[in-house]
């Protein structure tokens, strides 16, 4: 069984209902012990499944199902069941599915695992069949649901996905629910502060997490309206043959109260009239008519607001205000 809060920020859990993709953290939450020395060997566990999964199918056979509960609400033991887990996944490289990662804690360095499982297309576990595994019986006998039956024969995965059924996120949606995600947004506010420009190439930076792939980007000067653009390209297929698209950037460091309006995106609309897409990063939100056009109208522009930009700032360890005011000031130090 694998249990997530959600509320880590240290080590962000997240489920991607979208593709079915769950990220889940090791046990060597904090420093004073070697990757594999946690008291419950729970990395371990994340290390020799990991490692089975790649080997024959018998191997996959003695891989434990996992079964992944969710904390349900803020108080009390409730939690709810998200899904039957199989480790990797249908795009992962074997690199992807479980890694080593350095982690900080004021002075000492230390490292736990980042895995992804993908939530397999069963959304009901029978009781008999745990029972079963309980009794040591054989995992694909005994009511086996047969999305892990395939998984196991073949390595071949059925994720369960669930796609959203509208573009349209509300203020709160946009905005980080705790304190502490609108500590950091309010970090990057007060750092750019009187200089809101600069802010465009924080904006480049944090696309980069989003969108790794992406290639070179030149900053231009200035606008009059305080608006400073970035042109960049995005690369596409193998490195062997690449194509790069062309896409234009534009950020707004506005106040979580201010937010992006149509004149905002109404520009940057106009800039990607010979490119392919648009970005536009926000450490606000964007009002509903601005998601409606873009999306009813069929615009090729990328809205990320001010929860996105800290889901990966967490992503990437800058997960408390220190850690982050450490990263722009090396990133972006003041004239």
């Amino acid at each position: 069984m694998l249990y997530t809060s959600g509320n880590d920020v240290d080590w962000p859990d997240y489920l991607d209902i979208d593709t079915g993709t769950f990220t889940y953290y090791g046990d060597n939450k904090k420093p004073g012990q070697g990757l594999h020395e946690t008291s419950r060997a729970g990395n371990i566990l994340l290390r020799d499944v990991f490692a089975a999964s790649h080997l024959s199918a018998a191997d996959r056979a003695r891989i434990p199902p996992f079964l992944l509960f969710e904390k349900a609400a803020s108080a009390g033991r409730s939690v709810r069941f998200r899904g039957l887990l199989a480790p990797g996944g249908p795009t992962l490289t074997s690199d992807d599915e479980l890694t080593a990662i350095w982690r900080a804690t004021a002075k000492d360095r230390f490292q736990n695992y980042r895995s992804h499982f993908t939530v397999l297309d069963h959304n009901s576990i029978p009781r008999s069949w745990i029972q079963h595994l309980l009794d040591g019986g054989n995992p694909l006998e005994g009511g086996c649901p047969e999305a892990w039956r395939t998984w196991v024969e073949g390595r071949v995965y059925k994720p369960l996905l669930a796609p959203q059924t509208t573009m349209i996120r509300s203020k709160a949606e946009q905005l980080p629910d705790d304190a502490n995600g609108i500590a950091l947004l309010e970090e990057i506010r007060e750092y750019f502060r009187g200089r809101e420009h600069d802010f465009e190439a924080c904006a480049v930076a944090i696309w980069r997490l989003i969108a790794p792939s992406t290639g070179p980007v030149d900053l231009t000067r200035p606008s009059r309206d305080g608006g400073r653009d970035a042109i960049g390209t995005y690369g596409l297929g193998p490195a062997t043959s690449r194509i790069a698209i062309d896409f234009a950037l534009e950020a707004k460091c506005y106040s979580l109260s201010h937010s992006v309006g149509v004149r905002e995106v109404s520009r940057l609309i106009s800039r990607i009239r010979h490119r392919n897409f648009g970005v536009l990063v926000t450490t606000s939100h964007f009002n509903r008519q601005v998601q409606e056009e873009v999306h009813e109208d069929g615009h090729p522009i990328v809205l990320l607001a001010g929860r996105d930009i800290v889901d990966a700032l967490r992503h990437q360890g800058r997960s408390t205000v220190p850690a982050l005011r450490q990263w722009l000031e090396q990133s972006f130090p003041q004239p």
